[in-house]
């Protein structure tokens, strides 16, 4: 590691071998707790290549618990986090809806690192149970049209990151992997990035796979549509920056979404707003981000998948998706 890391300090970049191979080695107790800090900390300085990003994703599904849903045309609504914003889950709530529009949600996620509340510290506050059973799983895809991968499940490798990145505390290259290392390898994602540049290199990632995606950043510094700016969208097809009339939607402020301070107030949020009882900017948030998710999915018009992501949540099968989700 001694040798990586003078290469690294003298701003030199890892090639696609290298890049996999080193994470390959941090996950299999090679290094110690302070070698792999500073490695992580070269990431903290400037942002992974594309061939690094590429290398570290490759590694990681190669380590991961296989799963197969080939059977299912699968998405996932999965942004990097790190954007340091601290809302309701924009992204995990969004999913219930696609769910509850009826398309097949493989949703990857994980306990907060640089937040207050991820996904995973809501979804089993709310009694979701975390399982890497691949029936099991296959079965509430097929019955309720989603199922939560709980990251650490499927990457045990990654157990010896996992306290680093606790003690660190703040987002690192990991935050940028986790869109791209679901065990599911969906057909179709919208992902959200924190700066520009990571929205760059991830639609050149995504250009080299058969993906069909939807890669947003809002220019304020959120990772999802956030309506509070105008924000930037990569496609498979095209680049736009647009902002909230693309949804016929008013501009919101940050204060109408941001999220509870604790998990108890961060789940209420969560179950106010599929429900049909959140505020008129919570919905409007989690109905564009969902209907975006839709569009990317079927190639609808917009206005079409607005019409599609409003009608599960007022008919209370986004809710009911939840509901079914925790039952099971």
């Amino acid at each position: 590691m001694k040798d990586i890391l003078e290469y690294l300090f003298e701003y030199n970049k890892l090639d696609y071998d290298q890049a996999k191979k080193i994470l390959i080695e941090i996950n299999s107790d090679k290094y110690s707790n302070s070698e792999i800090s500073s490695f992580i900390t070269v990431f903290k300085m400037r942002n992974p290549s594309i061939e690094e990003m590429e290398g570290f994703r490759d590694a990681l599904l190669e380590l991961c618990v296989k799963i197969n849903f080939d059977q299912f045309n699968t998405v996932d609504l999965c942004g990097t986090g790190g954007d340091g914003k601290d809302t309701f889950n924009i992204s995990t709530i969004s999913s219930f809806v696609v769910a509850g529009a009826g398309f097949k949600v493989t949703k990857h996620g994980n306990y907060g690192v640089s937040s207050n509340c991820g996904s995973s510290n809501v979804l089993e506050y709310l009694g979701v149970k975390f399982t890497n059973n691949e029936s099991h799983l296959k079965k509430c895809l097929d019955k309720f049209n989603i199922c939560y991968l709980h990251a650490p499940l499927f990457h045990p490798s990654m157990k010896n990151v996992a306290p680093i990145r606790r003690e660190l505390g703040f987002k690192t290259f990991f935050n940028l992997l986790g869109p791209l290392v679901n065990p599911s390898r969906p057909n179709n994602q919208l992902t959200g990035v924190y700066n520009l540049e990571i929205a760059r290199i991830y639609g050149y990632i995504f250009k080299n796979t058969q993906i069909n995606f939807s890669i947003v950043y809002a220019l304020d510094g959120y990772d999802e549509i956030s309506l509070t700016n105008d924000f930037k969208l990569i496609t498979n097809n095209h680049e736009i920056i647009s902002d909230s009339k693309f949804f016929n939607f008013q501009r919101t402020s940050s204060e109408e979404i941001s999220g509870g301070k604790t998990i108890k107030e961060s789940a209420n949020i969560f179950k106010n707003i599929l429900s049909g009882k959140g505020t008129k900017s919570q919905q409007n948030v989690v109905v564009a981000n969902s209907s975006l998710a839709i569009q990317t999915i079927t190639g609808k018009k917009i206005d079409e998948c607005i019409s599609i992501a409003n009608e599960s949540i007022e008919s209370g099968k986004a809710y009911k998706s939840l509901i079914n989700l925790i039952d099971a």
